[in-house]
């Protein structure tokens, strides 16, 4: 069943929140779930079904875009509804006036959210700002408890964007060890020494991944 208490679509949300982005050109759902078709249909959302084969989001989204070299793409997830336009033009300003391979968002960890919930994934990032790791765990180990010393938690948001010559590359390795084991793709790159830039921001959105977290979601819709 597709969820769409509020009247669409979570996935149509993410599409109407992506094309309030200056930066963005085209916006396409991509999907192996004829039901997620007909339920953006009636939006007029642009669809590509693609494989049910693919083992993460970015060969999915390299099979919509291989044809288009030269370019960047920004993967928003489809369960991340209220994704600010303002990151995914951070995203893409980055990218245009770097060399990284690849970019995606953090935010620190929102008062009274839970380091050891593994559905909230922390990102561990360099001085330089790029991601050392990804981890569904609470990454820094706090040794010491409640140290003032202690390295802050940050919260990794569901979007990346790419360079098209690296979508290329990562198409053809396969799923590595540490992303079977966390079920992260991004540690694939990681793992084959490419660069994750991080974008932080300050304000945390609400990625959907459980019944909860979207019950959450529509009560605070239908209150704004």
């Amino acid at each position: 069943m597709i969820a769409a208490e509020t009247g669409k679509p979570l996935v149509q949300h993410v599409v109407e929140r992506v094309k309030q982005a200056k930066r963005i050109r085209n916006v396409i759902v991509a999907t192996d779930d004829h039901r997620i078709v007909e339920a953006v249909k009636p939006f007029g959302t642009i669809v590509t079904i693609t494989s049910p084969k693919h083992q993460s989001g970015t060969d999915r989204i390299w099979e919509v875009v291989r044809e288009w070299p030269g370019e960047l793409i920004v993967n928003v997830q489809g369960d991340e509804p209220e994704i600010e336009p303002e990151t995914i033009d951070r995203l893409v300003e980055r990218m245009e006036s770097s060399d990284d391979d690849m970019a995606t968002a953090a935010t620190p960890f929102p008062a009274g959210a839970d380091p050891n919930d593994p559905n909230l994934v922390k990102v561990v990032i360099r001085e330089d700002g790029r991601a050392l790791y990804f981890s569904r765990a609470p990454i820094p180990f706090r040794r010491d408890g409640e140290s003032k010393d202690n390295a802050a938690y940050y919260l990794h948001l569901g979007i990346y964007a790419y360079r098209w010559d690296f979508l290329l590359d990562f198409s053809k390795w396969e799923p590595s060890s540490l992303e079977k084991t966390e079920k992260l793709e991004q540690l694939r790159a990681l793992e084959h020494g490419r660069s994750i830039y991080v974008v932080k921001v300050d304000r945390p959105t609400h990625g959907i991944d459980t019944p909860e977290q979207y019950a959450a979601f529509v009560k605070r819709h239908k209150s704004g």
